[in-house]
């Protein structure tokens, strides 16, 4: 009788263990599930989608892809890739305007490349307005004069710009270049003056943040300017190199002009190009239709990538974190 009171007496014991150990189990389990949480959220924060989209003139004379036929699915176009920064080429100011109001998330930096301020094609950088702040931004020409607005060198017969601006994450505060191009299409010399004179910005940036390209580079990746580009050595963050070709070294069929038929056998023209910094973790040719009709006579290309790198903003002359600049 005693060995047997003794022994519920033990499994009382244990039970009220058990009870007063649950709680302590349970808190435990939280603790790590918030953990692995935030460790989850901290990767998909340091994730930036980048976009480059050459829009097509929207005063072309395209016929049935003239831009009031295809405007909607290119703003679909980017609603499905969701990306956080976008470059663009050779949109106009009503081009822009029509974006932003269908895509009112999208902050704008750029001038027009003729007088530098509304007229002429831009060279675009859109963002995330409520994942980014700018810290810096500017345009110069590839030129002579490159801080002249509408000058013109080097063969080409149109003004030539480029667009860029350092964005910081507002939560975690991490900073990144990103320049946005469009190389002339017809002169050779023109395009490797021009990568020249980008490789000189980006070597002599003020911060070391990270680097991204995007551009219509309106040349092969055989091409010298291109090979220039990615084999520039010297500067901080050089060499740069391709985000597709990172992760698909032997795709063949990647020609991003379509000429508004679908074509995928050209040259790859466009692309994402980045510096030391990041990884890649997808790289695509964007080719969505429907019925048909393409958004641009270029595909869009993207890339995610994630920052690599540990520097945290400094601001800009000293200006603390938090402290952006305006765009438009």
């Amino acid at each position: 009788m005693m060995i047997r009171r003794r022994n519920h007496q033990r499994l009382r014991g244990g039970a009220r263990s058990a009870r007063l150990l649950l709680p302590a189990c349970v808190a435990l389990l939280l603790a790590v599930v918030s953990r692995l949480d935030a460790t989850n959220q901290q990767v998909l924060d340091e994730i930036i989608s980048v976009m480059s989209f050459n829009l097509r003139y929207g005063t072309a004379d395209d016929g049935e892809n003239s831009w009031p036929n295809r405007r909607e699915l290119a703003f679909q176009v980017i609603r499905e890739q969701a990306p956080d920064v976008i470059g663009t080429q050779e949109a106009l100011r009503f081009q822009l305007d029509e974006l932003r109001e269908a895509l009112p998330e999208y902050g704008e930096v750029g001038v027009g490349r003729d007088d530098g301020e509304s007229t002429g094609e831009y060279a675009a950088l859109l963002y995330s307005r409520s994942r980014f702040e700018v810290r810096e931004h500017g345009t110069f020409w590839f030129s002579e004069t490159p801080e002249a607005p509408g000058s013109i060198a080097w063969g080409a017969r149109l003004p030539r710009i480029c667009t860029w601006a350092r964005l910081a994450d507002r939560m975690t505060d991490r900073a990144f270049y990103l320049y946005n191009v469009h190389l002339d299409h017809e002169s050779q010399e023109s395009r490797e003056r021009s990568v020249e004179l980008l490789i000189a910005h980006i070597s002599g940036r003020e911060f070391e943040d990270p680097v991204v390209v995007t551009g219509d580079f309106n040349a092969g990746e055989d091409n010298p300017a291109m090979l220039r580009l990615l084999g520039a050595t010297g500067g901080r963050g050089l060499p740069l190199r391709d985000s597709f070709r990172e992760l698909h070294p032997q795709a063949t069929d990647v020609g991003t002009f379509n000429g508004f038929r679908g074509t995928t056998s050209g040259p790859k023209i466009d692309g994402v190009v980045l510096s030391d910094g990041w990884s890649v973790v997808s790289a695509s040719i964007v080719r969505t239709a429907r019925a048909g009709r393409y958004p641009s006579d270029h595909f869009p290309v993207t890339a995610r990538l994630r920052l690599t790198s540990t520097a945290r903003s400094k601001g800009v002359d000293g200006r603390a974190a938090g402290q952006g600049l305006d765009s438009k």
